[in-house]
């Protein structure tokens, strides 16, 4: 009975396994090809600035996602001085006739959102990491309880 259920959870942990890896390069096409679609590329940048190596690449990968956000949250709090969405949006709520509050409002607002939907990439992408390697260590584990069943048979 031991050796019949080690065997069956082996042929299931080794089909598992590359189906995890495919759903995980799967997700990674998808990813890239978002992130292609939608033509975003590096701006070119002072010498000394730490993305300027990437003037005029490409944001195809979710490292590069994560790169391009976090020069995006630097150049917010740039705009804004170092205070945040919700003070400065508070600031502009309070005094409606302060045309460049409004305008510094609706920079941190685009700027956060277009923040966060790369940084939604980057977690994307490393979850497709994380699948592939998980698929690789399912099948791993079935070939290793298909020799145990093999050899306790």
């Amino acid at each position: 009975m031991t050796v019949a259920l080690l065997g069956v959870i082996a042929v299931i942990m080794i089909g598992a396994g590359p189906v995890m890896i495919l759903q995980g390069y799967r997700g990674r096409r998808a990813v890239a090809g978002e992130l292609a679609a939608q033509r975003i590329t590096f701006p070119e940048r002072k010498p000394g600035d730490p993305y300027a190596a990437f003037t005029g690449r490409p944001v195809t990968t979710g490292g590069a996602a994560r790169r391009f956000a976090d020069m995006i949250g630097a150049n917010v709090t740039a705009a804004l001085g170092g205070r945040t969405y919700a003070e400065v949006s508070a600031a502009a709520l309070a005094d409606t006739s302060d045309a460049r509050l409004a305008e510094l409002r609706e920079t941190a607002f685009m700027g956060q959102t277009l923040r966060g939907t790369l940084y939604g990439a980057y977690q994307a992408w490393q979850v497709t990491l994380l699948v592939i390697a998980l698929g690789g260590l399912t099948t791993l584990l079935g070939l290793a309880l298909a020799l145990v069943a093999a050899r306790l048979a």
